[in-house]
């Protein structure tokens, strides 16, 4: 088993006022060799975005970008047309592909917006852009891991890539094992809230750990905890 720890002080930071980011991975104005990318994840950023104010309308291409909000409310819209609002539990992808434009704003004037902006490499490249969104109950997470992006799973949202995320809520002394879908992937771990031990590495909230070489992840909540495992390819074609 290998491993590569990231507490959450250690991240890169950028507040620009209405956006206040903290980059898990190499992005923007931060630049950090060693923390390019974990596989396939390339970007894992913990953005909060103030009342009415967000990202315009920009390019990408040949990328998968998952939005996870984690309070309030995101206002989603489109090259292709769609106009949509992403609420907390729910999540979202944008399979750029070929080439699409979007902007993602803060729904709302009077309060932030919290969220999980997350870049995967694709398997295949320059596929026709898609998007996918679904809502999923908490409760369907408590005290057991959930599927929520997945290339094989109709009650997640389709990605193009061998990457599965879950989510789990746990309870304090919870123990849960995740077994990995493919022996060549990696998992990363990121604590949103809470205390975890995961193959014996304590982590706390907002830090992430990168496991690889193994073939299931033991993981005990030391308090209430929420986590997000991000399975992905460590090899890049």
């Amino acid at each position: 088993m290998k491993t590569v720890l990231h507490k959450s002080n250690t991240r890169g930071h950028a507040n620009h006022g209405w956006l206040n980011s903290y980059h898990t991975f190499s992005f923007a104005g931060y630049h950090d060799p060693s923390r390019i990318h974990f596989g396939a994840l390339r970007v894992l950023n913990d953005d909060t975005v103030k009342g009415g104010m967000g990202f315009g309308k920009h390019p990408h291409d040949n990328m998968e970008i998952v939005s996870i909000p984690l309070s309030g409310d995101l206002h989603h819209k489109d090259s292709t047309g769609r106009d949509k609002i992403i609420r907390e539990h729910d999540v979202q992808i944008m399979n750029a592909g070929s080439g699409i434009a979007h902007s993602e704003t803060n729904a709302n004037h009077d309060k932030e917006v919290k969220f999980l902006q997350i870049w995967v490499l694709p398997k295949e490249k320059n596929i026709e852009p898609r998007y996918d969104q679904k809502s999923f109950s908490p409760v369907d997470r408590l005290n057991k891991l959930l599927t929520v992006v997945a290339p094989d799973d109709d009650n997640a949202v389709w990605i193009n890539q061998d990457a599965w995320f879950t989510l789990g809520n746990f309870s304090q002394d919870f123990f849960s094992i995740y077994k990995l879908h493919k022996k060549e992937n990696g998992v990363y771990v990121f604590v949103i809230k809470g205390n975890v031990t995961v193959n014996d590495i304590s982590l706390n909230e907002r830090d992430g750990l990168g496991i690889w070489e193994t073939d299931q992840l033991n993981i005990t909540a030391n308090t209430a905890t929420e986590i997000l495992l991000i399975e992905v390819p460590m090899i890049l074609n």
